[in-house]
């Protein structure tokens, strides 16, 4: 069913060197032998993608300090009790480890039936006490169970123990966050070793996930997708698609499901538009495309249908609202069979499962209908499809989305629905690109820029790419070095976070996306200047400053050369395999080669350009120009605080220039910023008037 499959918006071309799945001589991958290295720290983050071995990771953290740092306990707390299954009983020895990790039964809390329950969580506070009061080293519990115990038995009941954090993501900063107040309180208290992990250091909110005085005390141990997903033996080509549908969305999901595929599909919200409001019929419809109902297995709970070429696969239905079949089916996902038997079960139908902390190698496509709430969940749900396993080259997201028609009356949502796809395609190719560093030109550790933890110590004759470490160096002329430790962290590993805030700014897409006339330096520098300085205000203006050229440069490269590699990428006719010119990396090398990069040339591209390119051949142009019409209706307007920025950005390009920006100019920059003067003169002479 090739035909049908929509043209990915983002494609990655892995090496396929088998580094991600070489193990040490202590029986350590890669990324678990990179946190062990930093597991003396009393405060560690783990970044690292789905399926790079965290929850392994911190078992050899865990024991180590059980073992050797005077740590009585270690209490593992993780989103839901399915997750659970991750931290159960490893025979790590028998690979070369010092310990064997152990969970007593009766303390891996998520084995509770309905541990996902509130009351249930509650229940569980009693459970907690007699741990902390045992001789027994783990405990597993959910994240509302913990959450209980510290309310109920004080953060000093925690003293000294180690808490590991997994999904750190579900923490947020906001006060309304209780888990978040409650981890602010016990590093304010710093009794507890707490490390956190994740696959998504952001939220789909936008909110920080700690605060920067928190986010200070950890030691932070990077992964990146690109160093997973290039280091398998196995997966070569990842692709993420949308593809729109007009009237029921059960009727396009059959040109994109294949019975041939090992598939997860997500049916949406039956609160959303894209809902029939009858979630147990639309699953009957997805069975009866993939062929005729046959029973059900006795065992498993898995329905048995027969394919029009005659097999019969295995569907798990986790949409069903019976507790007790639908946990049936649940357990046998989660068997061993699940992991070592590719035909243990061919297709599963979820609606609020299967996502983060789900474990299926053998999945191939993940096929989700509607935009999911966040960004960090499309990228968790990706993360389902990204296993290597035997024989599995190819994975697939694809995103299928309600059409925008110019005569629907929801057709704002719709249009919303487009820009958040396109946020996801944008941060996709991001995140699974490989990392940059980037020093001002013609400098060297001689003016004290040393940066990064590998060095670059001899400047710019290391300018190139690491083909190891899976990062490229460039130099950029008149780019802020950053000038403070903390602000040196951010360049380094944290503007993947700060470009997700700048992609999920709906007013920059829409500017970025659909507007002609809009100056590339409205989106470079005003825009990502108030996310960075709404996200770091306690930084200087230089800092702030060097982040944001780090991160627009970062963006606009990955952008640039996304669009060279989609513009070059071809398929070899009937074979699917892809010619070399298609890997990411060339693409960036490309882009490389201008001879003099400099910050003001970074500034001048709009990221969003190349992203309408490509997206218009993944989806459909006419269709992206309907969103156009729709938004190009809405006259934006300055804001008080873009007026602000925009004669900030003036008073800065008069002193470069010696004169004021002007009104009448040819330059559209100019223009703008002749604009955000007047426009700031207007709204402090309004000011004066209202307090004279």
């Amino acid at each position: 069913m090739t035909e049908n499959r929509p043209i990915p918006a983002v494609r990655l071309v892995t090496g396929r060197t088998g580094a991600s799945a070489h193990a040490n001589e202590l029986g350590m991958r890669v990324m678990q032998a990179r946190a062990y290295a930093n597991r003396g720290e009393q405060y560690l983050l783990i970044k690292s993608p789905p399926a790079s071995g965290k929850s392994r990771a911190l078992m050899f953290i865990a024991l180590d300090k059980l073992h050797n740092q005077d740590v009585p306990q270690a209490i593992i707390v993780v989103p839901e009790r399915s997750i659970g299954s991750s931290f159960a009983d490893e025979p790590l020895t028998e690979h070369g480890f010092y310990w064997d990790w152990t969970v007593r039964p009766h303390w891996n809390l998520c084995n509770t039936p309905g541990a996902d329950d509130v009351r249930v969580a509650k229940s569980k506070v009693k459970a907690v006490a007699e741990f902390l009061a045992s001789d027994d080293k783990v405990l597993v519990c959910t994240h509302a169970t913990f959450r209980f115990a510290i309310d109920e038995l004080g953060i000093e009941a925690f003293d000294r123990r180690l808490i590991a954090v997994d999904e750190f993501h579900h923490v947020s900063a906001n006060p309304d966050n209780r888990l978040g107040a409650q981890l602010g309180q016990l590093i304010a208290r710093d009794k507890v070793h707490l490390v956190a992990m994740t696959g998504s250091y952001f939220r789909g909110d936008s909110v920080a996930v700690l605060t920067p005085e928190d986010e200070a005390r950890f030691v932070t141990v990077s992964y990146t997708y690109y160093e997973q997903l290039n280091g398998y033996r196995w997966l070569k080509t990842l692709d993420i698609a949308y593809s729109f549908y007009t009237g029921r969305y059960v009727d396009k999901i059959n040109t994109l499901l294949d019975p041939a595929v090992k598939t997860i599909v997500h049916i949406p919200s039956v609160n959303s538009r894209e809902s029939t409001k009858d979630k147990h019929r639309e699953v009957e419809e997805i069975m009866d495309h993939l062929g005729t109902w046959k029973g059900t297995d006795e065992t498993t709970g898995f329905h048995l249908v027969e394919t029009a070429d005659g097999r019969t696969i295995r569907v798990a239905d986790l949409v069903d609202d019976d507790p007790a079949r639908r946990d049936r089916v649940a357990a046998a996902l989660k068997s061993p069979a699940a992991r070592t038997d590719r035909d243990h079960v061919d297709i599963i139908i979820a609606l609020g499962m299967a996502k983060e902390g789900f474990d299926w190698i053998w999945c191939e496509h993940a096929l989700t209908v509607g935009y999911r709430s966040s960004l960090t969940e499309i990228i968790q749900i990706i993360g389902r499809a990204t296993r290597d396993a035997p024989g599995k080259t190819v994975a697939r997201f694809t995103n299928l989305i309600a059409e925008p028609a110019a005569a629907d009356d929801v057709v704002a949502e719709a249009v919303n629905d487009t820009l958040k796809a396109i946020a996801a395609s944008l941060l996709m190719e991001q995140v699974l690109a490989p990392r940059f560093e980037f020093t001002p030109k013609g400098t060297g550790p001689q003016q004290g820029y040393d940066y990064g933890p590998d060095g670059y110590v001899e400047g710019r004759t290391n300018v190139g790419f690491n083909e190891e470490r899976g990062q490229f160096h460039f130099e950029l002329k008149d780019l802020v070095p950053p000038t403070t430790p903390e602000a040196r962290r951010v360049c380094e590993q944290d503007i993947n976070e700060v470009i997700t805030s700048f992609i999920q700014d709906r007013q920059a897409i829409e500017r970025g996306m659909f507007d002609p006339e809009v100056v590339p330096e409205e989106l470079t520098q005003v825009r990502m200047g108030r996310i960075v300085r709404d996200r770091y205000p306690e930084m200087s203006e230089t800092d702030q400053e060097a982040i944001r050229q780090h991160a627009i440069a970062a963006l606009n490269i990955t952008q640039q050369a996304a669009k060279i590699v989609t513009e070059t990428a071809t398929e070899d006719s009937g074979t699917g395999e892809l010619k070399a010119n298609t890997n990411f990396v060339d693409g960036v090398r490309k882009f490389m080669n201008v001879r003099e990069l400099d910050i003001d040339l970074i500034d001048r591209i709009n990221p969003f350009d190349a992203a309408y390119a490509i997206l218009a051949k993944a989806m459909n142009e006419s269709t992206l120009r309907q969103v156009q019409a729709a938004i190009s209706g809405r006259k934006t307007t300055l804001t008080e605080d873009e007026a602000r920025a925009f004669a900030v950005r003036a008073v800065q390009w008069k002193r470069e220039r010696g004169r004021a920006p002007e009104a009448t100019s040819q330059d559209p920059w100019e223009r703008q910023l002749a604009q955000g003067v007047a426009a700031f003169a207007r709204f402090r002479q309004k000011a004066a008037a209202a307090h004279g």
